[in-house]
């Protein structure tokens, strides 16, 4: 495993795991918002979506893929807290893939989420040394000066880009360091991957990826003073049907009528089976960090 400074391709043409991890280190162009036709910048999704995930916690729970280890090795690294006993207020915790992550590297976790059914899933898995919160993460219920990192594990972009970094410095201890990340699927290193988004983007009026003009990572790194941004490539191997929850876990899934959203994955996994006969999906994939104060 090595570390490469180089300045990544955009991301635009968009997760048990195994697979060759690599860090790449730069401030990617793709990090910008883009302008979109409209002559309006988006840099994400609408923000109401994100109120559909209890409705599908668990396609989210089951579905979503954790992090590579090269992520938690990097986060440590560029924001120079160790994980081992630190205090990690994780924002948009849902069923928890970071928060127990952190916990297991040895941090104490205060895991932020409104959703109540994204949380009895976190809840489900142990709350020994996660205390599960139900908020908003802008408007963090903690005391100042109480953590050392603060996290948002594929969340920020639900949340107000001024007012949610605002509240992660206030409840940051001298030293400490906000750090976000996102679980991108590659679609630039796969003809089917970009295909399947393609069919995405046409089924779901709210689809945000890929496949659509404008995207791009969202723009944390002009919200804060940024420390570093990496890059680190992994290959996900998933068999379809988890695949498939994941597919059905994501706010543009969620909002189409359960009628269309059952059409939808039948349409993809009649491709997917005709792509990977034997049942399982090898998916390039690539975490975005983002670390700053």
């Amino acid at each position: 495993m090595r570390s490469e400074h180089v300045r990544p391709e955009p991301a635009h043409p968009h997760q048990a795991s195994s697979g060759h991890v690599r860090s790449e280190h730069a401030r990617p162009e793709s990090a910008r918002p883009h302008q979109a036709s409209s002559g309006q910048v988006r840099t994400g999704p609408s923000r109401e979506l994100g109120r559909v995930f209890d409705r599908v916690a668990d396609a989210y729970d089951a579905g979503r893929p954790g992090y590579p280890d090269e992520l938690y090795h990097a986060l440590s690294e560029v924001s120079g807290v160790p994980l081992d006993g630190a205090t990690a207020v994780d924002v948009g915790a849902g069923t928890g893939r970071l928060a127990h992550a952190l916990r297991a590297r040895g941090s104490r976790v205060v895991a932020v989420d409104p959703g109540a059914e994204m949380l009895a899933r976190l809840r489900a898995k142990g709350t020994a040394g996660v205390a599960a919160v139900r908020a908003d993460g802008n408007a963090l219920p903690l005391a100042g000066r109480s953590a050392d990192l603060v996290t948002y594990g594929q969340s920020w972009h639900w949340l107000d880009p001024v007012t949610s970094i605002g509240e992660a410095r206030r409840v940051l201890r001298p030293g400490g360091a906000i750090a976000a990340c996102w679980n991108l699927a590659h679609a630039a290193q796969a003809e089917w991957l970009a295909a399947y988004e393609e069919r995405l983007a046409r089924a779901c009026p709210t689809y945000w990826g890929p496949a659509t003009e404008e995207w791009s990572v969202p723009p944390i790194a002009a919200a804060f003073e940024v420390v570093e941004e990496r890059w680190i490539p992994w290959t996900r191997l998933v068999g379809i049907e988890d695949f498939l929850l994941d597919l059905r876990s994501h706010s543009y899934m969620a909002a189409l009528s359960p009628e269309e959203a059952d059409a939808l994955v039948e349409r993809q996994r009649a491709e997917l089976t005709r792509e990977f006969p034997e049942g399982v999906v090898s998916v390039p994939m690539r975490v975005y960090l983002a670390v700053g104060r």
